[in-house]
């Protein structure tokens, strides 16, 4: 009985400590991570004996909507610490039963795989000869899962009634928005840890499908990309897989997203590639680039009351985590051009903190520069953005000086990532 597994100490234990370190928030009852340990401590032998009588009840998820950067909204759902906690017992035993039968093409929510590997797979292929892409967007995957359809799936390699029914119960508990409760008749709220598997269990079935076809194709979770030799194989493909998807599947392929391309010209988790069939490098996506400069602009907006130390401290937290990520990208000199960018952004706030001619005199003539210019330019009526590109402040306000301030560099930390 699977439920044996998933009710073992060791796994329990795994799984409490899997959920205090991923923290989130709160479910519908308010309970907090810090607060599990201590209700498990109090209440296990209630809760496993409803576990295994078949009896527990999941509480509904707390609905939370996440804007996303093309403007549209991400529906999260939220469960509980208590069921987070069983649900990530479920997900630590149903992983080591199901991952070793997943393709060698699924890379999302898998143990030891990434989405790099996706990425410098995909260029691979390009330079195979591959050099046409049909880019697969499912539409509201998470919130469209058919459960009858999973649950099919399930039963085909789980024989414990008892566990199949306490999943069928997780996907059918229900969304809590704004204190009203609605029924979930479809889908596998993102935010639980039992949803990543559950869609790479159905998923699965299309990995299954391209592979019989022999086509070449990386998936990550719901973003799937084929690769094909030629505008009229990929039209070809991207007919049969739709017709797959929505018949077999029973899950929608958006229309306006899904499409046959060139992969210089589609963006694959935040990354594209350089026009080159033989050799392409793999560079940022507009959307990427859009991203973090908005971003950047928010933490160097000179409407921010905040101390340039602090400013400095937020923009470091920020960038070298975005920079984990993407300095995967071969196209250094991106790097070097936004660290410029940056330092520019940061000249003008300094120069609206200094205020008056007589403190931007002041703190001119600190920095080195001579008493006619620092007189010249601290009685400038230029804007701030254009004073910010100026020889004077470029020169005083250096890559050193923001060096002692603690800003770390993009491009430094690029190359000593790339050489890691």
């Amino acid at each position: 009985m699977l439920m044996n597994w998933i009710l073992e100490r060791d796994n329990l234990i795994q799984a409490l400590k899997r959920v205090e370190r991923n923290k989130g928030s709160h479910g519908v009852d308010k309970m907090m991570v810090q607060n599990l340990r201590p209700y498990v401590k109090d209440h296990w032998q209630q809760v496993r004996e409803s576990l295994v009588t078949g009896t527990y009840e999941p509480e509904p998820v707390r609905r939370v909507e996440i804007p996303k950067p093309d403007g549209g909204i991400r529906l999260l759902g939220i469960p509980t610490v208590r069921d987070r906690f069983i649900q990530q017992a479920i997900a630590q035993v149903l992983t080591r039963m199901y991952d070793p039968n997943f393709s060698d093409s699924s890379y999302g929510f898998r143990p030891n795989r990434q989405g790099h590997q996706a990425v410098r797979k995909a260029k691979e292929y390009i330079q195979e000869g591959y050099t046409w892409v049909v880019d697969i967007d499912l539409e509201k995957f998470f919130d469209k899962v058919n459960h009858d359809k999973m649950m099919d799936l399930l039963e085909r390699r789980i024989k414990d009634g008892v566990l199949l029914k306490l999943i069928r119960k997780f996907l059918q508990s229900g969304i809590m928005i704004g204190g009203m409760y609605q029924r979930s008749t479809e889908g596998t709220p993102q935010g639980g840890p039992l949803s990543p598997l559950l869609s790479n269990i159905m998923l699965d079935e299309l990995d299954k499908e391209l592979e019989g076809r022999n086509l070449r194709f990386v998936r990550y979770a719901d973003d799937c990309n084929i690769f094909a030799r030629s505008r009229k194989a990929a039209k070809r493909i991207m007919e049969g897989i739709t017709k797959f998807i929505e018949g077999k599947l029973k899950l929608k392929v958006s229309k306006e997203k899904s499409m046959y391309d060139r992969p210089w010209n589609r963006k694959f988790l935040g990354f594209t590639f350089t026009r080159s069939k033989k050799n392409p490098r793999i560079r940022l996506a507009k959307q990427t680039m859009k991203r973090v400069k908005a971003k950047i602009r928010e933490l160097t907006s000179r409407k921010w009351s905040i101390s340039m130390e602090d400013r400095v401290k937020k923009l470091n937290q920020y960038l070298i985590g975005w920079l984990g990520y993407f300095a995967l990208a071969d196209t250094k000199s991106i790097f070097e051009q936004l660290d410029q960018w940056i330092q520019r952004r940061l000249r003008q706030c300094i120069w609206k903190m200094w205020k008056r001619p007589k403190t931007r005199i002041k703190n001119l003539r600190k920095l080195g520069v001579e008493a006619g210019k620092a007189y010249e330019w601290g009685n400038s009526r230029k804007g701030y953005w254009r004073v910010s590109k100026s020889p004077i402040l470029h020169r005083s306000l250096s890559n050193f000086y923001w060096s002692c301030q603690g800003l770390r560099s993009l491009y430094l930390r690029y190359e000593q990532l790339r050489q890691t």
